[in-house]
């Protein structure tokens, strides 16, 4: 382990990610979170952290002061996670060409927190700098400080000059054992000659995959949703079934809607309700046609046309509607296939988000039961439950979608320790 084990951690949201860092080995001395609620549940969980909240424009120095003040040394590490709200999946030679025709409007703002971060970064030379962010910042435009566009990896590698050495790297979170087929982009350099000697050799800072949708030698099976949840107690979203608050105090669900619930319950594994047939054994037709989408004029959209009454009988179909306040009329729900949709039991399940609570959002339904995951469930899919966390301000418990909130925003903790572990590694290598 070498001697400076120190971290410094920006857009540290509640600091689940940082979970990992800690049992790395590492020590987080301080963090910089914009968000009140976000930097208070922080402070409850890494109570030996000096949290500055605040913006990160506006922090810059008193970062870098509380820093020195804490340390004399770099940081060993800088972990960062940028908001990802802005990040564009469009191709950036593309993003580039608009810009510069003037075509098009100058990037999110907050694309642009990668250059305070940066500014720290270059003036307190960690041994190693990680960022995590979803696949698209890849893609993603910024104008620097000249105003002249570039793209973030670039500009990363720009603003590092030759001094460090590493790339970027999108991973999927279930080849690492996790319960979730959630892809993060990892970017990582180091100014370590024994982190150069390694990248020369290797060509990546990121550890061995240990899992694999179909098993190798080197590797075991994907972890599944029914590895992982399947021996909880039932929950249903009807009132009075929908909360077993003594297996776990987050294990709830919200009450669903008598008409989602219905549209729901005839949902097969798998599956989307906007594609349920007819359940009424008198007419039994199953051939009513399915939900789909397409391309119009560039952009994709949900079909309209899609039947909610049974092509054979005229009967209601179990699929998402509501009546038309203006017209009195039922229609179909705007959506595509992948809302009010059933997860799947021998997979792993898809990637958790903030929307994780509704139904509605694309396929976040339990794979068997007619509900939603509880925030239990969503805990240990996300790897939370692995580490000493609480979801509480001052004691108090969080509400549920702040709960929700910072369980889809975060990154499984699991990863970060698995990549901190091999970062460590190599630094500690002769």
């Amino acid at each position: 382990m070498p001697s400076n084990r120190t971290v410094l951690s920006l857009f540290s949201s509640a600091g689940i990610g940082e979970l990992g860092v800690e049992a790395a080995g590492l020590s987080i001395l301080v963090n910089n979170e914009l968000v009140p609620n976000r930097c208070a549940i922080y402070q409850e969980n890494h109570l030996k952290t000096h949290t500055i909240c605040g913006d990160i424009w506006e922090k810059e120095d008193e970062i870098l002061s509380a820093w020195r003040e804490r340390s004399a040394e770099n940081p060993f590490l800088v972990y960062t996670t940028p908001p990802c709200q802005g990040m564009s999946s469009n191709g950036a030679g593309k993003l580039l060409s608009e810009i510069r025709q003037g075509n098009r409007h100058p990037e999110d703002p907050r694309n642009r927190l990668i250059l305070p971060t940066m500014h720290i970064v270059k003036a307190l030379r960690p041994v190693w700098l990680l960022l995590e962010n979803v696949p698209t910042m890849g893609n993603t435009v910024i104008r620097d400080k000249d105003g002249i566009p570039i793209r973030i990896l670039d500009y990363i590698q720009r603003e590092l000059g030759d001094e460090y050495c590493g790339a970027a790297s999108v991973v999927n979170c279930a080849d690492y054992g996790i319960p979730q087929t959630r892809r993060r982009l990892i970017t990582l350099f180091t100014r370590s000659e024994r982190g150069r000697t390694y990248w020369n050799t290797h060509g990546t800072f990121l550890p061995p995959i240990t899992h694999s949708e179909v098993p190798t030698a080197s590797t075991k099976k994907w972890v599944s949703l029914r590895d992982s949840i399947g021996d909880l107690p039932p929950l249903d979203a009807r009132k009075g079934r929908n909360a077993r608050r003594d297996v776990h105090p987050w294990h709830f669900v919200p009450v669903m809607r008598d008409e989602k619930y219905w549209w729901m319950e005839h949902t097969p594994e798998g599956c989307t309700a906007y594609n349920n047939q007819w359940v009424n054994p008198k007419c039994g037709f199953q051939g009513n046609r399915l939900h789909g989408s397409q391309v119009e004029r560039g952009h994709h959209t949900a079909n309209r046309d899609t039947p909610i009454y049974c092509e054979r009988c005229g009967s209601l179909l179990p699929r998402p509607t509501l009546v038309d306040k203006a017209t009195g009329e039922r229609r179909l729900l705007n959506g595509y296939d992948t809302a009010y949709r059933r997860m799947e039991w021998d997979v792993p399940a898809p990637t958790l988000t903030q929307n994780l609570l509704f139904e509605s959002s694309d396929k976040k339904v339990h794979p068997e039961q007619t509900r939603v995951l509880s925030l239990y469930e969503a805990l240990i899919l996300q790897t939370i439950t692995e580490y000493s966390f609480s979801l509480t301000i001052q004691g108090k418990y969080i509400s549920k979608n702040l709960c929700a909130e910072i369980i889809g925003e975060s990154v499984p903790p699991r990863l970060i320790e698995m990549i901190c572990r091999h970062i460590v590694s190599i630094s500690n290598d002769a």
